[in-house]
This record gives C-alpha cells, sequence and structure tokens, in this order.
C-alpha cells in the first residue's frame, strides 16, 4: 500500500520530525508510507483566500498522481481508530494509493477540500500542525496494525 502525507510547513519542532520518522519506520516495505512538505505562503499583505489558493497549488503539485485524496479539516469526519482502520482496509483491497493533506495556518483552500474524496478530523479540539502531523502518523500505522493482528494496537 503506498499512502503519503502532504503537509504545508518546512520547519516543524525536532520532537514532531523524530515521532512522525519514527512511526514512518516501522512500517515494512510492502507498506510505503511517506510525508512530504510544501512550503508555506508569505503571509505580508496578502489575504487569507488567496494564500491558501497558493498553497493549494503546491500541495497538488506534491500530490501523487492517481491517488485518492483525504483532507485533514476540523470539519471533516470523526472516525473511531478501528473505523478509520476499515476505511484503510477498504481503500487498500480496491488497490487505492492514498494521500492525506494537511493544510497551512488557515487551512485548506475550499476547493481543494472539494476535490478530496474525504474530510477527515483527527480531534474536536484544535491541534497545532506538528501534533497533527504525528497524530496522523500514528493513527496510520495503529490502523496497520489492527489490519495485520499486529500487537501494537490492543483494544
Amino acid at each position: 500500500m503506498k499512502i503519503t502525507i502532504v503537509a504545508v510547513g518546512l520547519r516543524q519542532p525536532a520532537w514532531a520530525d523524530s515521532a512522525v520518522e519514527d512511526y514512518l519506520g516501522r512500517f515494512p516495505k510492502d507498506w510505503n508510507v511517506t510525508i512530504k512538505a510544501v512550503k508555506p505562503e508569505l503571509r505580508a499583505g496578502q489575504s487569507t483566500a488567496n494564500i491558501m489558493k497558493i498553497e493549494a497549488e503546491r500541495i497538488r503539485a506534491a500530490i501523487p498522481h492517481n491517488s485518492l485524496i483525504i483532507a485533514m479539516d476540523e470539519r471533516g469526519k470523526d472516525l473511531a481508530t478501528e473505523q478509520f482502520a476499515q476505511k484503510v482496509r477498504a481503500w487498500r483491497d480496491a488497490g487505492e494509493s492514498l494521500c492525506f493533506i494537511i493544510g497551512g495556518a488557515d487551512g485548506l483552500d475550499p476547493q481543494l477540500k472539494s476535490e478530496a474524496r474525504m474530510m477527515l478530523r483527527l480531534s474536536s479540539m484544535t491541534l497545532p500542525h506538528a501534533m497533527a502531523r504525528v497524530m496522523l502518523a500514528e493513527q496510520i500505522y495503529r490502523a496497520f496494525s489492527i489490519l495485520t493482528n499486529h500487537p501494537y494496537h490492543r483494544a
């Protein structure tokens, strides 16, 4: 299975980068899970809509061809871990490559969100972007562990 996380923001705290790399390093070779960071747009003198539009173009350029897009958004679907694992199973079984997208400080451009197959949220609480990356990487790993009966997930 091929999964890509495309996230706006080039510099994250060292603890976040370390945690994400730890989770990504746990997958076997047949689960190709990677992260691509894209440059955030400078805010000076620009409208929020324009910033999101420019970042959306950068995100689109980083999305692997023919990927099913899942937009991470605070108004997205709230799935329990087991439900998320079942979604991942269905996508895997359908031969889909997945691309999760995390927007910048202002979120994702509405047009880009409309192109996503699904909008998903990690929490009802607002999370810093670094934490969102870590939580998403961990939940993808947890879904893998559920689907492969790995002992990491003990429900």
